[in-house]
């Protein structure tokens, strides 16, 4: 089997299991999120060896955005905000990837990740806004989050490259090797984190009504 078609796959399971568990909600999300920031945690202490500032530090990055996430969750129409951000994070990916691959062009910061266009963070951007755009009056979400999608993406690929630097760091490809085709967990929810943090954060200061 050819990797892309193993990504492909894993990458489907992935977004199964992700509708499973948001639509769960309660004790079910909540103890899939541990889990999750677990492995983040075990992931970065990898990445960044057993200092103790890194050690602390990796504790807030793997805690907080699990802890948002959860918050979310538990809210009234926690289902689509919860939702929202994990699909406006994928259309970032999935924007970026095609647009990047199709357009090409300059790069952002080749030093840090080589593949990463300008024309891949505007159709992340695009892609993002899109969804948002949708998943906020269907899911009947403040009206705010419906432009808030390619602001959005600009933090995904924020946290996207701060895992890359990381990597680069410690001389990696890979935050690790449990998802096949893909990597490890960070790989995976680097630009899902800060959305997910910021996301929460706004709407606990009424920036989102």
């Amino acid at each position: 089997m050819s990797e892309l078609k193993l990504r492909i796959i894993v990458g489907l399971l992935l977004a199964v299991l992700a509708v499973g568990l948001i639509w769960a909600g309660g004790y079910v999300f909540a103890l899939s999120a541990a889990v999750i920031a677990a492995l983040i945690f075990r992931e970065w202490r990898h990445l960044t060896g057993a200092s103790l500032g890194w050690i602390i530090a990796g504790f807030f990055y793997a805690l907080l955005p699990v802890l948002a996430l959860t918050s979310l969750r538990l809210q009234p129409n926690g289902l689509w905000l919860v939702s929202w951000i994990v699909a406006v994070t994928a259309a970032t990916d999935i924007g970026a990837f095609f647009s990047g691959r199709l357009i090409g062009g300059a790069k952002i910061c080749p030093a840090l990740s080589p593949k990463k266009t300008w024309s891949g963070l505007i159709g992340g951007m695009i892609a993002a806004a899109i969804t948002a755009y949708f998943i906020t009056d269907f899911g009947q979400l403040p009206f705010v989050m419906k432009v808030a999608g390619a602001p959005m993406a600009v933090v995904a690929q924020a946290g996207d490259f701060f895992e890359s630097w990381l990597k680069r760091r410690a001389n990696v490809k890979d935050s690790g090797n449990l998802l096949p085709g893909h990597g490890g967990i960070m790989d995976r929810v680097d630009g899902l984190l800060p959305v997910a943090l910021l996301t929460d954060i706004l709407i606990k200061i009424g920036a989102f009504l």
